[in-house]
């Protein structure tokens, strides 16, 4: 989760992060496009817009907070508070640091508990509940076979072959992860943990709740396209969060949705693919088959009370694909909008959820 390399990314991660992002966030959709550092900017009585940018995990971070004027003792505090949070989720959770907790626990010996912060057993028991609700559709143990496919670090030139596959495979699964209340014990060597797909999420809801804490009850929260808006916008209405239209040009919303105590992640793959023989190839790797999807999704939202579940789900269904991605969401309460290809244009489709928003 360094602040430049996209590789080593798995699933729809590596999506999110190349398209920088798929949403477009504040009082206007297009305020994300700004030069870092601007100034606040009065908006409505008494409503000024205070923003923080910058990079970690790997990406960029925009953070806007409404209120009064900061003093410089509370701009600063808002400021520490952010970096502090990202920084701790980067040290705990990263695949890049060596000496990161994640990286610890993919070198510990199998069979021996590994003692692990709350904060990444936390992480774990929702990446857990999201594998047993999507049936196996989420899991962050399928590292090896997106590097399998070309993707990442270490990728290879060529596509595996059925014996490879098939050897990659037996180290694949959380069920080769036992967790506990404290602990996690890897049952197999070759088991590699890559918390990439639902760690954002985790960032954002801790760096909205510290904000909380600091009293800016009105703030958005947004890392590498993962969003959480709490309370109002400058103008005092739902922060409005735009979903892109898949396209490899010029970027524009196809929808935009007002948030408010909310969250949102959207997982895409129309701009992170490879052809070899002729043959398109996604980066997204259902870790039941062990190979890259060949739906028609080209990008899937998600709103929900939790960044770090927004982020999980929105990889999961992008798995399933727009039919038993939409069932599932369905069955499951999700509010989810998915964009799906035609054959000269794309086509939405919506949940009950998230047509109530």
């Amino acid at each position: 989760m360094r602040p430049s390399p996209y590789e080593g990314l798995t699933l729809t991660q590596v999506a999110r992060r190349i398209a920088a992002p798929a949403l477009f966030v504040g009082a206007l959709f297009w305020l994300l496009l700004r030069p870092s550092t601007p100034p606040p900017v009065l908006n409505g009585p008494g409503r000024v817009l205070t923003t923080f940018e910058g990079e970690s995990l790997g990406t960029n971070f925009t953070v806007h907070i409404v209120g009064t004027t900061l003093s410089a003792g509370e701009t600063a505090a808002a400021s520490d508070a952010i970096r502090d949070e990202l920084d701790e989720v980067d040290q705990l959770m990263s695949t890049w640091k060596e000496d990161s907790e994640l990286s610890r626990l993919n070198r510990s010996p199998v069979g021996v508990a590994f003692p692990l912060s709350a904060e990444t057993v936390t992480v774990l028991q929702h990446a857990g509940a999201i594998h047993k609700a999507s049936d196996g559709a989420f899991d962050v143990t399928v590292a090896p076979l997106v590097r399998a496919w070309g993707f990442g670090a270490g990728a290879e030139a060529q596509p595996p072959s059925d014996a490879a596959l098939a050897t990659l495979r037996m180290s694949v699964g959380q069920d080769k992860l036992t967790l506990g209340a404290e602990a996690a014990t890897r049952t197999d060597a070759g088991v590699h943990i890559d918390l990439s797909a639902i760690a954002k999420g985790w960032a954002v809801d801790e760096v909205s709740a510290a904000l909380s804490r600091l009293g800016h009850p009105d703030h958005m929260v947004e890392v590498g396209g993962e969003v959480r808006a709490s309370g109002t916008n400058a103008s005092d209405q739902p922060w409005r969060i735009a979903i892109e239209q898949p396209s490899n040009g010029r970027r524009t919303a196809n929808h935009v949705v007002g948030l408010m105590d909310q969250a949102m992640a959207t997982s895409g793959d129309y701009r992170n693919f490879r052809e070899v023989d002729g043959k398109r190839i996604s980066h997204t790797i259902d870790p039941r088959t062990g190979r890259p999807v060949e739906h028609t999704l080209a990008s899937i939202s998600v709103v929900a009370p939790t960044c770090v579940d927004a982020d999980g789900w929105a990889t999961a269904l992008m798995v399933l694909g727009p039919e038993a991605g939409l069932a599932r969401a369905e069955a499951e309460g999700i509010a989810a909008y998915f964009l799906v290809r035609t054959e000269d244009n794309f086509e939405s489709h919506a949940t009950s959820a998230f047509e109530a928003l």
